[in-house]
């Protein structure tokens, strides 16, 4: 056995696949994006050719992972530092970081230009500053200088609902707007509560995140805050009419519960694992809200169009 195989550091650099560019999109965050870009897309009124259809939703799956794989080159050495995050492609060298850098800047190149001569320039000229707001606003400059980056950096994942509903109408109008509102008032409370229980990552890389800087009780207040503000703007489709009593009744049902499961976190003030509990419960639904809550959107506007009634 050479020096060179025994050596730690040589034993970690172990060969790129697919995988690791793969790795480098975030396919779990990726799958939220096209959900919802899917939906605002059938949610949208008038109608677009399936193949045209596709191109958008793939435009915006991959400009999405571009932005990603720039967020992972940038953070290379936070991640590394993070034992939820340590394990990505670039902390375990089995990327150059110059490579990560070009394959970030390749699709998303390549998904703005598709998008542009494909579908249209309006949804290409979001589709670039969903891109930029992820990978610049919110990475590079929001989220290593202030706690309130989640709530100004929420914008980067509510574009897809945005310019999925663009792609069909060619205008931004009140529905797509109140459609990226939801997501942006949904982020906060959403990721401070992963926040809670993996803030020692954090903290330990220097990351300001809200937990770190004022605290898990602050923190939890501000969850509750944002969930209850979370009802109104959830209904707003609704108020406005551009939605049946489908979408009506199932936001409100759905933001009840999310709700009912911030109380918890934002009374609670005790410290330690078992604290954590209610705001792991609340982490976990409020995945299943965003799913429903798009999901019902689309079957709201296939009832409207059949005529079906509550």
């Amino acid at each position: 056995m050479t020096a060179t195989s025994s050596s730690p550091a040589s034993a970690q650099r172990l060969p790129a696949d697919w995988r690791d560019f793969f790795a480098l999109t975030k396919p779990r965050v990726m799958s939220l994006v096209i959900f919802t870009g899917l939906c605002g897309l059938l949610a949208a009124p008038g109608s677009i050719h399936p193949i045209l259809g596709f191109t958008a939703i793939l435009c915006i799956a991959v400009g999405a992972g571009g932005a990603a794989a720039l967020n992972q080159w940038w953070e290379a050495d936070l991640d590394a530092g993070m034992k939820r995050t340590a394990g990505r492609p670039l902390p375990m060298k089995r990327l150059q970081p110059t490579d990560a850098r070009d394959f970030g800047f390749f699709l998303s190149g390549a998904s703005v230009l598709v998008m542009a001569f494909a579908v249209g320039y309006l949804a290409a000229a979001l589709l670039v500053l969903s891109i930029f707001y992820y990978a610049v606003v919110y990475t590079m400059w929001l989220k290593p200088r202030t706690p309130q980056n989640i709530v100004i950096g929420g914008g980067a994942g509510a574009f897809p609902p945005l310019i999925g509903w663009v792609a069909v109408t060619g205008e931004v109008t009140a529905m797509p707007i109140l459609l990226f509102a939801i997501i942006f008032m949904w982020t906060p409370p959403h990721f401070w509560a992963l926040a809670l229980f993996v803030q020692s990552d954090y903290a330990k890389v220097g990351i300001p995140m809200m937990p770190v800087v004022k605290g898990a009780r602050s923190t939890r207040r501000q969850i509750l805050v944002y969930s209850v503000l979370l009802i109104p703007v959830a209904m707003a489709p609704y108020f406005i009419g551009g939605t049946g009593e489908i979408y009506g009744i199932a936001a409100l049902a759905l933001s009840l519960a999310f709700l009912a499961l911030a109380i918890p976190v934002g009374l609670r003030d005790i410290e330690g694992k078992d604290a954590m509990r209610p705001e792991k419960r609340l982490f976990a639904f409020s995945i299943v809200y965003l799913f429903a809550l798009f999901a019902v959107l689309v079957i709201d506007r296939f009832s409207v169009t059949q005529g079906w009634t509550v």
